[in-house]
């Protein structure tokens, strides 16, 4: 008989998750089976749950790509990682290496590539499967709660804060202070530029204000465009949208700066309203980010290493997911939830 762990797992789109045992699964070629200490929980898990997303993933599957753990087993080849080596799954769990994309440093836009938690079972589980050759490699000493919200939400927006060439000394809006957003606000402060945060919760924002955010405003009581442009005087240089709500990327437009760079994080499903007129007067540039290369994790992970990072976490167990996303639909949760599978 087959060893079995436990996992959630979703059996049809929808946002209730299933806790049962699964197969222990077999690393293949360039794999390795990892026994997961903790994993975050992150809103891409929801839309891979409710099918939210054009290309979706096909169920059975286990969510979950901010995962933490220990080396098991190794499947066969060489490999640079070892036995007990702590180690992550992340969002881009492998890419096929050869394409133009990947030869030329952008491996998260390879047509073949395959996404923890989506097309790969994911870390929603006592153990997972990574590729040697893409998973996190994690800094000695990181605490695996801690750390975990780095494999997603910090990487992620540590590359789009990057692809915004904002500079430092120049502002930069923060818009959605979620499991994404604190983080961004941190990476934004790190990298010397001057940050705003856009919420409609207050404690949200007295949360970006306590990460060094040195503006706020509540997109609830008053115009984002108005106050971003009268604090600035002119627009913020650039725009990293972490918001799920379709509203937050036509705000974005209204607090740029003429010349300014708007970067889209969050995924919220349907489209956004785009001004053209405002786009090509202002002379804006628009650009999507998805996640970020291995290079970027292994970046953002220094950063984390070196004390300039540190997520507001809270723990829970693997039988408390389906409130966790209950709170993530809503929109109640600060900070990241992570699973303490110890």
């Amino acid at each position: 008989m087959a060893e079995k762990f436990t996992a959630a797992v979703v059996e049809e789109f929808g946002p209730t998750l299933n806790i049962r045992d699964e197969d222990l699964p077999e690393p293949g070629p360039f794999q390795a089976l990892v026994k997961v200490h903790a994993s975050g929980v992150c809103h891409t898990d929801v839309h891979a749950a409710e099918g939210d997303w054009p290309v979706k993933p096909e169920p059975p599957f286990i969510p979950g790509h901010e995962g933490v753990g220990e080396i098991v087993k190794l499947g066969p080849g060489e490999h640079e990682l070892e036995l007990g080596d702590m180690v992550g799954n992340v969002w881009l769990w492998s890419a096929c290496g050869q394409c133009e994309h990947c030869r030329s440093g952008w491996e998260t836009l390879c047509d073949k590539a395959e996404y923890g938690g989506y097309t790969v079972d994911g870390s929603f589980g006592q153990y997972m499967l990574v590729d040697t050759r893409y998973c996190a490699r994690i800094p000695e000493g990181a605490d695996p709660i801690e750390v975990a919200p780095i494999l997603c939400a910090g990487v992620t927006v540590y590359k789009g804060l990057k692809v915004s060439d904002t500079k430092p000394g120049q502002f930069m809006v923060i818009s959605g202070i979620g499991g994404l957003g604190h983080i961004a606000v941190q990476y934004a402060v790190a990298m010397g530029m001057r940050v705003i945060a856009v919420d409609i919760a207050d404690d949200k924002l007295e949360l970006a204000k306590k990460y060094g955010a040195e503006f706020v405003v509540n997109a609830g009581q008053q115009d984002p465009g108005e106050a971003v442009a009268e604090y600035t005087k002119g627009g913020a240089h650039g725009i990293l949208v972490t918001a799920v709500h379709p509203q937050a990327f036509g705000q974005a437009i209204a607090m740029a700066r003429k010349g300014g760079t708007i970067v889209f994080n969050g995924l919220p499903p349907g489209e956004f309203p785009a001004p053209i007129f405002d786009i090509v007067f202002k002379g804006l540039t628009i650009r999507g980010s998805l996640v970020g290369t291995r290079q970027d994790l292994a970046e953002s992970l220094d950063f984390y290493a070196r004390g300039l990072i540190k997520p507001h976490v809270e723990e829970i167990k693997l039988e408390d997911i389906n409130d966790v996303f209950d709170g993530l639909i809503k929109g109640g949760i600060d900070g990241r939830r992570v699973i303490n599978y110890q």
